[in-house]
C-alpha cells in the first residue's frame, strides 16, 4: 500500500438535542475526519472520536490532532505497509493515544478493502447482512428520559440503553420499568459508584436489567472484580478495557460478564478484533459500543458489529438519532430495529462534501 496523502477535517456540529450523563452534557460535537489516499487516488475514512474535553478518556479534539500531525501520520507516510495489521507494530513506539491511532487504522483498512473492491465486513470475516440496533437515553430528568425510551421503542430498537447516577438510578429504572415490564434494557453508570455503593447498586438486580456498564473507576478492573460477585445483574466493562491485556485481565479476575468494544478506545481493528475472539474464546458477551460520532465512525461500527460475537445491539442508531444531516451519503437508517449492512467496497459510504465543508472549522493536508 502506498499511501501518499492524508487529510484531516476538524469538524464540528449541534447535537439535535442536548445529551446528559452525570459526567456533562453535550450540546456540540467536535471530531476529526480522516481521509488516507493512494497513489492512484482512492481514498479510506477513518474518524477521530476523542471529545473536546477529557471527560470520557484523557484524549481529546486538541491531543488527538496533535499527536497524528506531529508523530503518527509521519510514521504512516514514511514507512512501507502491505496491509493494516502491520499499524499496530507502526504506532507501537507511541504511548496511548487509542483514538488517534484508531482513526488513522481504520482509514486504512477502508482503502485497503476499496483496493480490494471488497466491502470492509467481509475482508474483517463479517457473517452479518443485517445487524439489530440499539439506542442510548440520556437526560437528567426521569419523564425526559421516559419520553426518549418511548421514542425509541416506537422506532422498533430492540435495546434500550439509560444514564444512571447514585442520584437518580434507582427511580428512574423502577419508572421505566413500570410503563415497559419486558423492555431489553440496560444501564450505563460512566464511573458514579465507588466499591461502597455494593449494597444500593444491589437494589438494582430486581429489574431484569441486562448490565451495568462501567459502575466503577474508569481504570479499575480488581474491584469490578469484587462487584460481580456481589451483584446478580452482569457487569459490563467500558473504559477500563484499552487493551488486549486489560480484557484479558478482566476475565482472569471475573471482573465482568461483558465487554463493550469501541474502536476507538482500544486503537482500532486490529486489537478491537483480538478482544472479540478473546471473548468468544472464554464465553464473555461483547457488543459495540459509541461515543456519539458522525457517520464514518458509525459506518466502521456496522462493519465490526457483522463479526459472529457481536449477537447483542450496539449503540448504533440512526444518522437522524444525533444530527439533522449528516456528513456521509448515504446516511445510517435505522428500520424496525435493524441496519442493513451497506455491500459496497470498504465501509460501504461516501463523505457528503457538500455538507462536510459547512461543518469544517479547519482542513489541513500532509503528503510525501
Amino acid at each position: 500500500m502506498i499511501i501518499n496523502k492524508v487529510l484531516l477535517h476538524v469538524i464540528k456540529m449541534k447535537l439535535k438535542k442536548p445529551f446528559s450523563t452525570h459526567l456533562g452534557t453535550v450540546k456540540e460535537r467536535e471530531g476529526i475526519i480522516v481521509e488516507v489516499i493512494d497513489d492512484s487516488g482512492l481514498r479510506g475514512y477513518g474518524e477521530g472520536v476523542a471529545f473536546s474535553t477529557p471527560w470520557y478518556t484523557e484524549e481529546t479534539v486538541g491531543t488527538s490532532l496533535h499527536i497524528m500531525k506531529e508523530v503518527l501520520i509521519p510514521l504512516l507516510l514514511k514507512s512501507s505497509i502491505s496491509h493494516p495489521e502491520e499499524l499496530s507494530t507502526l504506532f507501537s513506539s507511541v504511548r496511548r493515544n487509542n483514538m488517534a491511532k484508531a482513526s488513522l487504522e481504520c482509514a486504512v483498512w477502508d482503502l485497503y478493502a476499496k483496493q480490494l473492491k471488497k466491502p470492509l465486513w467481509k475482508v474483517l470475516g463479517g457473517n452479518r447482512e443485517v445487524i439489530a440496533a440499539g439506542a442510548v437515553a440520556g437526560s437528567p430528568l426521569i419523564e425526559e428520559t421516559i419520553n426518549q425510551v418511548h421514542g425509541f421503542s416506537a422506532e422498533g430498537y430492540e435495546r434500550i440503553k439509560v444514564k444512571i447516577s447514585p442520584e437518580n438510578d434507582i427511580e428512574l429504572i423502577k419508572s421505566i420499568r413500570k410503563e415497559f415490564p419486558h423492555l431489553r434494557l440496560m444501564a450505563d453508570a460512566n464511573s458514579a459508584y465507588t466499591l461502597k455503593d455494593a449494597d444500593h447498586l444491589k437494589k438494582l438486580d430486581g429489574f431484569g436489567l441486562e448490565m451495568i456498564e462501567q459502575p466503577l473507576g474508569i481504570d479499575d478492573i480488581y474491584e469490578h472484580s469484587l462487584l460481580q460477585r456481589e451483584l446478580k445483574t452482569n457487569v459490563c466493562l467500558d473504559e477500563s478495557i484499552a487493551s488486549l491485556h486489560d480484557a484479558r485481565s478482566a476475565i482472569a479476575l471475573g471482573s465482568c460478564r461483558y465487554i463493550n468494544i469501541k474502536l476507538g478506545r482500544v486503537g482500532g481493528y486490529s486489537t478491537a478484533v483480538a478482544i472479540h475472539d478473546l471473548c468468544r474464546q472464554e464465553g464473555v458477551r461483547v457488543w459495540c459500543g459509541g461515543m456519539i460520532e458522525f457517520g464514518v465512525s458509525r459506518a466502521h461500527n456496522i462493519a465490526l458489529s457483522t463479526l459472529e460475537g457481536f449477537d447483542f445491539p450496539g449503540d448504533i442508531s440512526s444518522s437522524t438519532r444525533y444530527w439533522e444531516e449528516d456528513i456521509i451519503e448515504p446516511a445510517v437508517t435505522v428500520v424496525k430495529g435493524k441496519i442493513k449492512v451497506p455491500n459496497g467496497p470498504g465501509i460501504g459510504v461516501e463523505l457528503n462534501r457538500r455538507r462536510l465543508k459547512q461543518v469544517t472549522l479547519l482542513t489541513e493536508e500532509y503528503s510525501l
